[in-house]
C-alpha cells in the first residue's frame, strides 16, 4: 500500500537517460517530494527499461513513471498502477497532483478489496454444529458467541482445533448464548484454525 511503500513512485527513463528526460524527471521528483511523496529516479544504465519495471514492480512500488523523448515531445508521461496495472498517459502539467490523487486511490482499493476478502472469509454462526461445518466446508473465520471462561476456549479447541482470534472492539454489543454451554454471552468474538 502507498502509506506503508518505501518507495512510492519510481520514474524510469526509456531508453536510457538522456539530459531532457533527466530535466523532466528532477522536475517531476521536485513537485513529488513538495507533497511529501517519496520518489526514485533509476538512472541505472546497465538495465533495460523492461527488467527496472520488473525489479520495482517486485519491490512493491506502487506508481510507476515511465518517461522517453517521445513522450516528452507529446508533453506526457506514462503512469503504471501496480494495484491494477493500468496504463495511460498523463500530461506532465500536473502529473504531481494526478499522482498524490492516484496514491490514495492505490490506497483505498487495495484497503477495500483487503476488507472484501476478509468479510467474505467470516461466517457467523449459532450452535456447535454450524461451527463445525463452517470450518470444515468453508474455512477461514467463524463469528460466534462464546461466555467469555478459559475453560470453555479450550473446550472449544479440543473438539474444533479452532482457537479464539480476536474479540472486535467495534462489534455492536448483541445478546446471545455460548455456542458450547449456551451461557449467555454480550457478544460475537472471531475462531479460526491454524494452517
Amino acid at each position: 500500500p502507498p502509506r506503508l511503500a518505501m518507495t512510492q513512485v519510481v520514474i524510469i527513463p526509456i531508453p536510457k537517460p538522456a539530459a531532457a528526460i533527466d530535466e523532466a524527471a528532477e522536475k517531476i521528483m521536485k513537485a513529488l517530494k513538495a507533497k511529501g511523496i517519496t520518489v526514485k529516479y533509476d538512472t541505472d544504465a546497465k538495465k533495460r527499461p523492461g527488467f527496472k519495471f520488473a525489479e520495482h514492480e517486485l519491490k512493491g512500488v506502487p506508481v510507476r513513471l515511465g518517461i522517453g523523448n517521445r513522450d516528452l515531445e507529446k508533453g506526457q508521461v506514462e503512469v503504471a498502477r501496480r494495484d491494477t496495472q493500468e496504463k495511460s498517459s498523463q500530461p506532465l502539467e500536473g502529473i504531481a497532483e494526478y499522482v498524490e490523487k492516484l496514491l490514495e486511490d492505490i490506497q483505498n482499493n487495495l484497503f477495500n478489496r483487503a476488507k472484501k476478502f476478509r468479510d467474505d472469509r467470516i461466517t457467523s454462526v449459532d450452535n456447535l454444529d454450524d461451527f463445525k461445518s463452517a470450518l470444515d466446508d468453508k474455512g477461514g473465520f467463524v463469528l460466534a458467541h462464546w461466555d467469555g471462561t478459559t475453560e470453555t476456549e479450550k473446550k472449544i479447541k479440543d473438539l474444533t482445533k479452532a482457537t479464539l482470534r480476536c474479540i472486535p472492539l467495534d462489534a455492536e454489543a448483541e445478546n446471545g448464548k455460548c455456542v458450547l454451554t449456551g451461557k449467555e454471552s454480550k457478544q460475537r468474538v472471531l475462531f479460526a484454525r491454524a494452517y
